[in-house]
């Protein structure tokens, strides 16, 4: 009930604040950021020992980053 509260005083600032014309409130989910393709890309890449590489351009690649996924893929199996 509080955060609800919390939540409603925020809004009603906000739309106090752009009846102003200024609009510097900025309204952000609560809890952890959430986890993108791209992190999940670059964790997998770390766990390797290839987190300096540039996997956009190995991406490019098909065989490399065939022979890349499937060492990661081997890692992640028991």
């Amino acid at each position: 009930m509080q955060n609800y509260l919390k939540a409603l005083e925020l809004r009603l600032m906000c739309v106090s604040l752009s009846v102003v014309k200024i609009s510097n409130c900025v309204w952000r989910p609560l809890g952890r950021p959430r986890r993108r393709w791209v992190d999940n890309i670059k964790m997998d890449l770390q766990e390797v020992g290839c987190g300096y590489m540039d996997w956009i351009g190995l991406a490019q690649d098909r065989d490399r980053w065939r022979t890349l996924v499937s060492a990661v893929m081997k890692l992640r199996v028991p």
